[in-house]
This record gives structure tokens, sequence and C-alpha cells, in this order.
């Protein structure tokens, strides 16, 4: 859907459906409402007199426009309490306006910026919000559907009459729309089958990926990666007919700063190994590679945006099968930094690819070190599926992933990092076994980690309960959400 801005009052633009907003308690509409609800005869107004129309958050009505005026019908959105509103608000009023103007086939939809006028929003904040709310809460995933459904609108108009105002929404709309498509393109990845997104195919999406946005892609072979002595990883792939890759993506805007790296799990499908999984929910694991596809989203996002960092990102790329040739319960395998790891569990892989490709990260000279992972389902019981859980050994990175993703709408929680929960994954046999019991699962597992990590600052998300949507929310689909993608980008263009 293309988004553009022009210099217009909402009642001139030619659309198929406009849309206008009012706060809470509102009892005569104003601005650009008011101008509406001129043009529809009162409409609005006999609408809030009824106490049909209250203004509650994400609350819609649909009017239609009498003849000859150039649009068919208007959408009013219900904004919530204006003490309450907040650019978290606008991403979801933008997106439950959005379908309720899109019923009925409409193609060319008109909007005015939710919360930069009365709102007391900055208008280009605001109408960043705007385009994400829009374009998160209308993708869906129809690749493999002979039906695919009606289309989503064609195009959504921002209309504005402050000349002053233009220039920064229209910088808004421009941030927020390459957002919102990077975290719809991590969705997609999240969202393929098994069978069709492979490590190679991963590899080459990354390819791909590098060559449209003008960054440099290196994909490391098994020959390579037994070169390095990554062993870790090159265990987990064992079982499957599949060739494992390291993917690694550079993007150096300002190679003069210290090198940040970002490293996504993905393990494009997880059956557990010999540790084998329950049947149930199992299909789900074609998006135990989530972690990469916020990686690869961030990446995308921060090269169109132009964002001055010195960034690489690595992406382990396996399968996790059970077979004659996989790895065993009780092996010892040998990562690249030389440590050895008893393997307790050989459904505790991510840890294991994370770690090589952590300390591949730091032999490339990274500083500071993140990595996202569907990780436990430890974390998954301690947070549920509203929060991401954080484990970081270094403070100040903690805090400035945590105020990047309050100001990204994601919700993150930071977790115990004492140095005392890593006495619960020595090994008797080798330097660490990859699992530290049932006792803060989530902890131990991204600890464990760390161990890799060297003298770089380094922090970990656990995204294990947030990176699939069991039911429809907001502006988040059911299905991959795209989640730590707008955070990442958030703390490196800070």
């Amino acid at each position: 859907m293309k988004i553009s801005v022009i210099r217009e009052s909402i009642t001139a633009v030619e659309a198929d459906a406009v849309i206008v907003n009012l706060f809470q308690g509102v009892e005569s509409p104003g601005g650009a409402t008011g101008a509406a609800d001129r043009a529809t005869g009162g409409l609005i107004s006999r609408l809030i007199q009824s106490g049909e129309f209250r203004g509650k958050l994400n609350e819609t009505a649909t009017l239609h426009f009498p003849p000859g005026l150039p649009q068919r019908k208007l959408v009013l959105v219900g904004l919530g309490p204006a003490s309450e509103f907040s650019l978290e608000r606008v991403r979801e009023v933008s997106a439950a306006a959005l379908k309720e103007a899109a019923r009925g086939g409409a193609r060319r939809i008109a909007t005015i910026v939710h919360g930069a006028g009365i709102g007391g929003l900055d208008p280009g904040e605001a109408a960043a919000a705007l385009a994400e709310g829009a374009l998160l809460g209308s993708y869906t995933y129809a690749r493999f559907k002979s039906d695919p459904g009606a289309p989503a609108p064609g195009e959504l108009v921002v209309a504005e009459m402050d000349e002053k105002k233009l220039g920064a929404i229209e910088e808004g709309v421009r941030r927020g729309a390459v957002l919102a498509e990077s975290v719809n393109f991590a969705r997609d990845l999240v969202n393929a089958p098994g069978n069709h997104l492979t490590p190679a195919a991963l590899a080459e999406a990354a390819r791909e990926l590098a060559r449209e946005i003008g960054v440099e892609c290196t994909v490391l072979e098994r020959e390579e990666m037994e070169r390095l002595g990554m062993g870790a990883l090159l265990g987990v792939a064992k079982g499957s007919a599949e060739p494992p890759k390291l993917i690694v993506l550079r993007y150096a805007r300002d190679a003069s700063r210290p090198l940040v790296a970002l490293v996504g799990k993905g393990v494009t499908f997880d059956t557990g190994g010999i540790s084998l999984k329950p049947a149930k929910g199992m299909s789900e694991m074609k998006g135990d590679m989530a972690g990469a596809a916020a990686v690869l989203g961030a990446v995308r996002a921060l090269a169109l945006l132009g964002a001055e960092v010195n960034l690489m990102a690595v992406v382990p790329a396996v399968e996790n099968m059970p077979s004659g040739t996989a790895m065993k319960p009780g092996d010892v395998v040998k990562a690249m930094n030389g440590k050895t790891v008893e393997v307790d569990n050989t459904d505790a892989e991510g840890r294991l690819i994370l770690a090589d490709a952590v300390a591949y990260a730091v032999t490339q000279g990274a500083q500071r070190v993140v990595d996202v992972a569907t990780l436990t389902g430890a974390c998954v019981v301690a947070l549920g599926r509203l929060y991401s859980g954080l484990v970081a050994t270094d403070d100040r990175l903690a805090e400035e992933l945590l105020k990047a993703a309050a100001a990204a709408g994601e919700k993150v929680w930071r977790l115990p990092s004492d140095p005392a929960y890593r006495e619960q994954y020595k090994s008797d046999v080798a330097d660490l076994k990859n699992t530290g019991g049932r006792d803060a699962g989530a902890i131990t597992g991204a600890l464990f980690i760390s161990e890799f990590a060297g003298d770089a600052a380094w922090a970990h998300l656990d995204i294990a309960g947030t990176a699939f949507a069991e039911k429809e929310k907001a502006y988040t689909p059911r299905g991959g959400t795209g989640v730590a993608v707008r955070t990442l980008v958030r703390w490196l263009m800070s």
C-alpha cells in the first residue's frame, strides 16, 4: 500500500473513504472532524449526542456522505481519553480505522494524522506511528492460498492543512513506512513453511535483501565453519539433510564507530532433535528462526533509513532434525572459542548455534553484541506472550534496549543475570552443559550464550513468547509478529 502526504482538507480529498477521529468525552467535534461533520449534515454530532459514539479507544462508526461529494463514506475512530493518548495508541487506531475503511473494497483512503493536533504529539512521530499502524495492521500472508481474498487498499492519503507540519509529516510517514515494511518482511519469513524456508532458502533471501538495500552479504558453508571450529553449530546441523549456513551481512555507514553485531537464531525447523518435541504445536516450529528474521528486518530498515552505524548481522541457519546422524544427548562438542559443551538436551539447540555465531562476531571485532532468539519455553512461562525477556551483562546496553523498546511500542522485561546462575550449567565432563535445569531456565539459557561473548558488551532478547501471535490483536495479525525489529532499529537509530 502506497502512503502519500498532501496539503488539503480531508473533506476535499477524492477517496473511497476518509478517516477522522474523536477523543472520548468530546461533545462538539472540531478541526478536520468538525469539517467532516458539516459535510455530512451534522451526522457526527448526532451520533455523539445520542450516545451511539463515545470516542472509546478503537471504537469505529461508518457514515455515508451525501451524493455529489468526492468521498463515498466516512469512518470515525475513537482515540480514548486525551490524557492517555500516546504513539502506541496512534498505531492501534490507525490499524482499526483502516480495517473498517477498507470494507466494501475501498481502494483509496484518506486520513488525518491522529494526535498531531489536540493530542499534543510531535507531528513527525505521530505520522510515523500512523504509517506503522496502517501497514502493520493490513498485513496478510496469503502466498500459498489460491484465493487470497479481497485486496488491501492501494493508497492511503494523509491530508494536512498546516503547511508548517508538512515536512515533518512527510518524513515521519517515510520513516514509519520503511519500518513497517521491514517488520512485514520479517513476518513473511516467520510465516513461511519449513519446506520452503530451509537454511539455503534463508541464505538466498538474505542475498536478495542485500542486493535490494546495498549491503555486503557473505554466506559461510559447512567447510568454512569446520575450518573455523564451529563444532556447536555443526553439531546441531548433523541430523538434517539440509546443509547449515552462516549468513553475515555488513552495513558500515560510519566505519569509525564501534562495531555492533546483531545475532539472530535461525533454526528454520526445530523438531527437538533426538530429544524430540511433542507433536502438539510442532508445526509452529517453522518459526524458530524468528530471531534471524528480526535481525534481517532490522538491517533492512537501518540501511534504507541511512542509519549512521557500523553494523554486522550474523545468522546461523540450521534445521534440528532426528536421524541416524543426529547429535545425541551426552555428546560433547567444541565451540569456536575453544570451550567444550556437554549436550544435555538436543532441544536446547538455539544456544549452541548462537554460541558459535556470537563467538564469530567477537572475532570480527564486535564490541557490542545483541542476540535475538526464540530461545526458551521458560521465558513464556515467566512472562507469557506479552513481554519479551532481556538478559544482559552490561547495564548501559540493557537500559538502552529497554528505552528503545518502550519508544517502539514493544514490551520487554529485564531478567536478572546474577553470576551465581552460571553454576547451574557447569558440566562434569566438559566446560559447560547446554541446560541448567528447570529453575530460571530463561536466565541460564541466555547466560550460556554470554560465555561466548568475550569482552564485548552483550545482551539477549528472548522472543519465544512474542514471535508468534495466536490471536489477532490491534495491528498484529495472527502468525509471525516481526517482534524486535522496531526495538533494534530504534536503538541503533538513537
